[in-house]
Order: C-alpha cells, then structure tokens, then sequence
C-alpha cells in the first residue's frame, strides 16, 4: 500500500532469546500497519561450538529458514530495529560484522534520515544491556538516523525500567522473555513505525 512503513528486524541470537523478541517486534510493528522483514545476521561461530551446546544447535535449527540479512535491507527499510545479546557490554560480533558491511551505503547517503532503535538481552543483572544499546546507537548517530526509544511513555515502562529500548535478562539462556520485555519489545516496535510514518507524511524532520 502507498506510503506503508517498511520494517527491518535485523537480529542476532544464539539460543533464542533475543530472536524471541524480535518475533514480538515484528507482530508489534505488523500491527501498526507496516511491512515488516525479520532477518537474522550470518552466524561466525563454528559448527563444532554450536553442536557443544543443545540450545545453540536446537535454535540454528529452528530458525535455518529464516532469511540472512543484506545490505539491501537496510536501503529497503524506512524503519531499522536491531536485536543482539550483550557481549561484554556490546553487540555481539555477528550483528557487527553485518554492520561493517554497510560501508557503501553510508558513504551514498542511504543509511541517514532512518529511523533505528533496538532491543538487547543479557545473561545476568546488571550485564551491560544499557552499554549494549548505546552502543549500538553511536552506529546510528554515524549514519544519520534517528534513534526512538521506548522512553518512559508507558506505564509498563516504570515495569520494565530501561528507557533505551527493550530488554531482558535470561539467566544465562534459562528464562525466556516474559510478558514485560515482549511488552517493551512491542511498545519500541510501535513508537519506531508511528516516527516512520510521521517521517513519510513529512510531519518529522
């Protein structure tokens, strides 16, 4: 449809956590009207440490018809939501590969004028998921884009507790994300496709 928001969920997850959210992005931004493309970044580990670990292989497996993302996503999309478990306080090295790849499109102007935001996870308390979404937001600020964050605009927010985008603690890959990080996952998803659509109608800017 004319002037329809086009969504790119950009993620990357090991045993599927972070993938969890991002199916809760891509119902969210598919029930605010937008056209939506989950896409799963190249995995750089290899097969030996996938099979060590159950969880690793069982979710390679589960999501092996998932589509890898290209750049050609990112041109596509007027709205970017990236996912990634935390590593050391930043994105984990396969969502960044993915974005050492996009050389060509900030150079032509194609990544600025955006809207981007994202969602983390991490395997404890306090484990870096705020560091990890400034992170990842300081490769925004380099293309132009326009980061939205799910702010306090919720009441669920005040729940949740992490203005910069969703997040959740997995205890290691034990607990799936509950009904407050889907929810905060959901909530940024939305706020990104309304700022999209605003941007389209020429309201933003």
């Amino acid at each position: 449809m004319d002037g329809q928001v086009k969504v790119a969920v950009i993620y990357y997850s090991a045993t599927g956590i972070t993938y969890q959210m991002a199916q809760s992005a891509v119902e969210a931004a598919g029930e605010a009207g937008a056209e939506v493309r989950l896409r799963k970044v190249r995995e750089l580990a290899p097969d030996e440490a996938i099979r060590s670990n159950s969880g690793w292989q069982a979710h390679r497996l589960e999501t092996q018809d998932v589509m890898e993302a290209e750049p050609d996503d990112l041109s596509w999309a007027d709205v970017v939501m990236m996912g990634s478990p935390t590593r050391y306080g930043m994105i984990a090295a396969q969502l960044k590969q993915f974005i050492d790849t996009t050389g060509p499109l900030w150079a032509n102007g194609l990544l600025a004028d955006k809207v981007y935001t994202g969602f983390t996870s991490t395997a404890t308390s306090h484990g870096g998921q705020e560091a990890t979404l400034l992170s990842l937001y300081t490769v925004f600020y380099h293309w132009g884009g326009i980061v939205v964050t799910p702010g306090y605009t919720d009441p669920s927010q005040f729940v949740a507790g992490n203005p910069y985008g969703a997040s959740h603690t997995s205890n290691n890959g034990e607990i799936a994300p509950d009904h407050v990080a889907l929810a905060a996952t959901a909530l940024t998803a939305k706020r990104a496709v309304l700022t999209g659509a605003a941007l389209k109608r020429g309201m933003v800017g």
